[in-house]
């Protein structure tokens, strides 16, 4: 198996960084049309719907199957042998940063599914603030992977 991954690598890493692009572009995406939701429409108003319609496509057709391809891909890269060195901690920030996003994704499904129902209590101000989310976690992630403190 191992030899399998090793020869895979250069594949599994450039599937990885082409997933990893695609989720979080909705992840930087989904908050900001939140934002327009809640200015713009009121529950049940044909605004409502149209913004219901493209967050459930964002979330379901692309944020979704991106997340689940970059856990597949990074997972093939972690269990490559000689790419990870377990005795830094950059694998560890980098993966505390990891399921941090996971989690936040699953926060912005559940957000929609409170528009769905009529019942979010989140502002746009407060959308903008959890926009500013992902952007940490890729910080955090992108100096962990590059300067492997």
């Amino acid at each position: 198996m191992s030899d399998i991954l090793i020869m895979l690598y250069p594949w599994s890493k450039a599937f990885h960084i082409m997933s990893v692009i695609s989720w979080m572009a909705g992840l930087f995406y989904l908050p900001r049309l939140y934002v327009y939701h809640v200015e713009q429409s009121s529950p049940g108003d044909s605004r409502d719907e149209v913004f219901q319609t493209m967050e459930l496509k964002l979330l379901r057709v692309i944020m979704t199957p991106a997340m689940i391809a970059s856990w597949v891909f990074g997972l093939m890269m972690v269990f490559t042998p000689g790419i990870i060195d377990w005795s830094a901690i950059w694998p560890y920030a980098k993966g505390g940063a990891i399921l941090a996003m996971t989690w936040f994704h699953h926060w912005l499904g559940l957000r929609r599914k409170d528009f769905l129902a009529g019942r979010n209590q989140l502002t746009g101000r407060q959308y903008r603030m959890m926009n500013e989310v992902p952007t940490v976690l890729m910080v955090v992630i992108v100096l962990a992977v590059i300067i492997k403190f």
